[in-house]
Order: structure tokens, then sequence, then C-alpha cells
């Protein structure tokens, strides 16, 4: 049975999310501060984390923060704000995936199952293949989901390792932001298009000499983006 653990300080929403979680199968937690759901998710075993962005004492921005230092499991930000630039910095925290309040309890479920799907599936690849992967100066050595570029390790996270491994994989196919979110998160129409390009931004960083100018992960204007050798 899959560990869940939401970090929310409202109780009934908090109320609402474990009760349908279990329904499901799921065994979850509930902390209600980030201070505490920091303790709680660095001390226990959970296979992901719910995250609310607006929580007393350290926010959701910096609980997530601090989880990615130690932590590799999904991490869901959950945010009542509109505005994009807050999902943006929440990605940029280390989330791999996020949803607006109000949100159905069914979508929940589905970001859920989808994120966890996706990790099983990552570390079961990565468990039974030692082989490497090159393209340019860009490494991946698939046993250990490690990275290099011009063999210096950089550090890439969740999604952006799926992100990378899938474009290499694919080289010069043009994929759209709804192919590539479909792809690496698992499904359709439950998220933002600006989840793909913050992930894209992200890995041009890490691995584009100059990321302003990408050799590797273009842009296809007015459709997508393909990875070129």
């Amino acid at each position: 049975m899959k560990k869940i653990l939401i970090i929310e300080d409202d109780p009934i929403i908090a109320g609402v999310e474990k009760d349908y979680l279990e329904v499901n199968g799921f065994n979850v937690d509930i902390a209600e501060t980030g201070d505490g759901g920091l303790e709680i998710a660095l001390n226990g075993q959970y296979d992901l984390i719910l995250l609310d962005l607006m929580l007393p004492g350290l926010d959701g921005f910096a609980v997530c923060k601090k989880l990615r230092e130690t932590l590799d499991i999904p991490i869901i930000m959950v945010t009542a704000k509109q505005e994009d630039i807050d999902n943006i910095k929440g990605l940029n925290m280390g989330a791999d995936d996020y949803i607006t309040k109000p949100f159905s309890p069914n979508v929940l479920v589905a970001h859920v199952k989808a994120n966890l799907a996706q990790y099983e599936r990552l570390k079961q690849s990565n468990g039974k293949s030692t082989d490497e992967m090159t393209a340019g100066n860009i490494r991946i050595i698939l046993s250990s989901r490690r990275v290099f570029v011009s063999e210096k390790e950089v550090d890439v996270k969740n999604k952006e390792y799926e992100l990378l491994l899938f474009l290499m994989t694919n080289n010069d196919m043009v994929f759209s932001k709804e192919q590539l979110y479909e792809r690496i998160w698992g499904y359709d129409a439950l998220g933002d298009n600006a989840t793909v390009t913050v992930h894209i931004n992200r890995l041009r960083e890490k691995v584009e000499e100059e990321p302003s100018q990408p050799k590797y992960i273009q842009t296809v204007w007015g459709v997508g983006y393909r990875f070129k050798i």
C-alpha cells in the first residue's frame, strides 16, 4: 500500500483528500504546518507528498525546497492562487506537478496515481538496465539515473530526467506541449502547459552551453519541442 503525506492546514480539505485517497487504496497521513510536515516527511517512508502552498510556519515553497535536498519522491503542489507565477515558482522549487483549488477529488486522485505510476516505471527501468545513452556531450547512466554534461554530473529532478530521456530517445521528433505533458506526466487535460515550459527551461539551464540559444532542446515555433543532435 502506497503511503502519502498531505501537508495541508485546512482540516476540511485535508479530510476530503484523505478520504478519497484511502478509498482508492492509499495509506494517508496529514500534517497541518509546514515545519511539522517537513519533519514528518523526512522521518517517514512516503511514496508521494501533497504539499499545500499557503501553510503556517514554513510555506510550501520553502518546504518543497528542503524536501528536495534529500527526497526524490513525487511532490504535488496544491495552490489556491491562480497566477501562473506561483505555479512556476513551485515547480522551480522542485515540485513534479501542481493542481489548483478548487479541484475535483477525482482529479486529485488521477494526479496522484499518474505521478506514482510514472515514478514506478522509472524505477523499474533503472533497475533492469545498466546501459548508457549519449547525445553530443550529454551522457545518461540509465541504471542510476545520473546525467553528465561534458563529463560533469548535473542534478536533474524526477520529471526533468524523464523529459530529457524521452526527448533523447526520440531524437529529431517534434512533440507538442500537450503530447509531452501526456507522455511524461501520464495524463492529459489535467494540467497546465506552463508545467512543460518550466521543465524545458530548467533542463536547458542544466544541459545547454547557452540556454538562450539551445543546441539540443530546440523550440519548433508554433508546434512544440524536439531534441536535436
